[in-house]
C-alpha cells in the first residue's frame, strides 16, 4: 500500500512514442510508389472524365481532350509543331536573363549584407522589384528594349535579379559571427574576410536559392513570349498562344507535360551539382573540386582520388 508521500504514486504514465517519426526520410521504394499512385489516380480522373462520345462527356472536348487524343497529337507537336525547337529557345532565354541577374545579384547581395549602407540603399529596389506584379513589367520592357531577343531577357533579369539580391543578402548574414571574429583575431583584411569567410560559407545557401529561383523565372519566360519578333522561333510560351488562338487544346496539354518535365530535369542536374561543388554541407563526392584544383596545380584526379 502506498502513501501519499511515496514518489510511485505521482508517476506520469508512459507516454507511447510514435512508430516513424515526423518529417523522417521516405525510402526511394515508398517515394516512387506514392508518386506513380498520384500520377495514376490524376490519369485515371482525367480518363474519365473525357471517356465516351463527345456528346455524352462529363467535360466537352472543346475544354479538355481525352488521354488518346492528346497522346495522338504528340507527333504533330513534335513535328510541324517544333515542339524540341521552342524548348531550346526558351530555355537559352531562361539561361541568359537569369545568368544576368546572378551575375549582378550575388555580388550586389554580398556587398549589401556586408555593409549596411549598402543594404539601406537598395532595399527600396529589392522591397519594390520583389512585390511588383511580374506580368506588369512587360509593357514596361517593350517600351525600353523594343521587341525581341533583348527585351525577352531583361524581362527575366528585372523579374528575378530583386530575388537574387535578398536571397543573397540573406546567406551572408546567417553567417556565424564567431567566424568574422576568428579571422578578424588573425589579422584578416575586410576583403580577406569577405572572399575567404563569408561568401565561402554562405556559397551553398546561394547556390541553393539560385536553383529554386531558376524554375521561377522558367515560369516567367511564358509571359516573356506572348510576342515574338518576325517568324524566328517563338518559345514554348508562343506555341501556347498560338494553339490558343487556334483553339487546340492537345498542343496545350502536351506542352504543359514538358515544360515541368524539363524543369524537373534541371532541377536534378543542378542538385547534384550542388551537392558535388558542397559536400561538406550535402553530401556529395566532390569530383568537381577536385579537378578543378588538380587543373589548378596540375595533377590529374585519378579514379582512387574520387573515392
Amino acid at each position: 500500500m502506498t502513501t501519499p508521500s511515496d514518489p510511485s504514486t505521482f508517476a506520469s504514465p508512459p507516454v507511447s512514442l510514435p512508430a516513424k517519426p515526423l518529417r523522417g526520410e521516405a525510402a526511394v521504394a515508398t517515394v516512387m510508389f506514392w508518386g506513380v499512385t498520384c500520377l495514376a489516380c490524376v490519369l485515371a480522373v482525367w480518363f474519365l472524365a473525357t471517356s465516351g462520345e463527345a456528346e455524352s462527356r462529363f467535360i466537352s472536348p472543346a475544354t479538355l481532350p481525352s488521354p488518346g487524343e492528346t497522346a495522338a497529337a504528340v507527333p504533330g507537336v513534335f513535328g510541324e509543331r517544333r515542339l524540341v525547337a521552342n524548348a531550346l529557345v526558351t530555355l537559352r532565354r531562361v539561361c541568359l536573363g537569369f545568368g544576368l541577374s546572378g551575375l549582378v545579384g550575388v555580388p550586389l547581395g554580398v556587398l549589401a549584407a556586408c555593409f549596411p549602407a549598402v543594404r539601406s540603399f537598395v532595399a527600396p529596389l529589392t522591397i519594390f522589384g520583389r512585390n511588383i506584379p511580374v506580368a506588369a513589367l512587360i509593357p514596361l520592357t517593350f517600351f525600353f528594349f523594343g521587341i525581341g531577343e533583348f527585351q525577352k531577357m531583361m524581362f527575366l533579369f528585372i523579374a528575378s535579379v530583386a530575388f537574387v539580391v535578398s536571397d543573397t543578402t540573406a546567406a551572408v548574414l546567417e553567417v556565424p559571427q564567431r567566424y568574422v571574429d576568428t579571422a578578424l583575431t588573425l589579422g584578416a583584411s575586410r576583403l580577406q574576410i569577405i572572399l575567404k569567410v563569408l561568401v565561402p560559407l554562405a556559397a551553398p545557401a546561394i547556390f541553393n536559392s539560385l536553383r529554386l529561383l531558376f524554375g521561377i523565372a522558367f515560369g516567367y519566360v511564358m509571359l516573356a513570349e506572348t510576342v515574338k519578333l518576325g517568324g524566328d522561333t517563338g518559345g514554348l510560351g508562343d506555341l501556347i498562344n498560338v494553339s490558343q488562338r487556334r483553339g487546340e487544346r492537345e498542343p496545350i496539354l502536351i506542352v504543359l507535360v514538358v515544360i515541368p518535365l524539363v524543369a524537373y530535369g534541371i532541377d536534378r542536374f543542378l542538385w547534384w551539382l550542388q551537392c558535388d561543388l558542397f559536400p561538406h554541407r550535402y553530401g556529395g563526392r566532390g569530383l568537381l573540386p577536385r579537378i578543378v584544383r588538380g587543373l589548378i596545380h596540375g595533377r590529374s584526379v585519378g579514379p582512387e582520388a574520387t573515392r
